[in-house]
């Protein structure tokens, strides 16, 4: 009895140890799930930049962004170089800040006014959910839009590939990323599977000569 603690003790420590060992498997997945997110994301900014420029200063129907073209340009190889950046595992720590910049703007100009979720989901309504109207008011709309499709339109078909829905775009994706890259600016972008890591071993191994 007198030992068990020294028992649990010897076990949890042999838990932190293998858990260490793989310390470097939950950055490479972010890293990874992240990349093609903003490289996607950039390039598509990238090809139709004029569209994004318009859409960043329009005051009406976009943002209305001072100097929309500079910004667009900036949010686009912000997004495009970040992501590549984060693939490599290349100054993951550096790359993180501006990446969470563009997710804290884009959450605040483009997604705040639509409250937290991306999807109108009553059964799934967050406690910090400050738009929960939007939520009754799109179920109306999917309710009539489900009736209209079903008496006038190929429903079956239309919904093979998934279920009709109504985006409500709130800042519930922006929000994930920011978390998801202050993550990776405390961890960096881990062992073994990452430039970073070879850089500064080598850089190590050069000082220690």
């Amino acid at each position: 009895m007198d030992g068990t603690p020294d028992r649990f003790n010897r076990l949890y420590g042999g838990f932190l140890r293998g858990v260490r060992s793989i310390d470097w498997l939950a950055p490479l997945a972010l890293r990874i799930y992240l990349a093609p997110i903003f490289i996607l994301s950039g390039m598509n900014k990238v090809r139709h930049i004029d569209d994004v420029a318009a859409w960043f200063g329009n005051p009406d129907w976009g943002l209305g962004l001072p100097a929309p073209l500079l910004m667009a340009w900036l949010a686009a190889l912000t997004e495009l170089l970040g992501g590549i950046a984060l693939l490599l595992g290349l100054g993951v720590r550096l790359v993180a800040i501006p990446l969470m910049f563009v997710m804290a703007v884009a959450a605040v100009t483009a997604h705040w006014q639509y409250g937290w979720s991306a999807l109108p989901d009553q059964t799934l309504v967050m406690p910090w959910e400050w738009r929960k109207d939007l939520i009754a008011e799109a179920a109306v709309r999917k309710e009539k839009a489900v009736e209209l499709l079903k008496e006038h339109g190929h429903y079956e078909w239309l919904t093979e590939a998934g279920n009709f829905t109504i985006l409500k775009n709130g800042i519930e994706f922006a929000a994930t990323y920011f978390i998801m890259l202050l993550a990776l600016l405390s961890s960096g972008a881990g062992r073994f599977f990452s430039l970073d890591y070879w850089i500064c071993r080598h850089c190590g191994r050069r000082e220690s000569r």
